[in-house]
């Protein structure tokens, strides 16, 4: 039998870099789609602010 996969990967984009009128800083990961039903949320590092800023799941 096949092995399911729950482990899919995403694209998480800066939310305050668009506010600002400078690029959004992206970055990939990965969520296991079981456990995690809805979209992430993640403190991650805008290297265009130069500063921690909220990131959302885009895909």
């Amino acid at each position: 039998m096949a092995k399911k996969e729950t482990r899919i990967n995403i694209t998480i984009e800066c939310t305050e870099a668009r506010k600002e009128g400078k690029p959004a800083s992206r970055y990939t990961t990965q969520k296991n789609k079981n456990n995690t039903t809805e979209r992430i949320e993640i403190k991650k590092y805008n290297p265009f602010l130069r500063r921690h800023t909220v990131h959302k799941e885009v895909r």
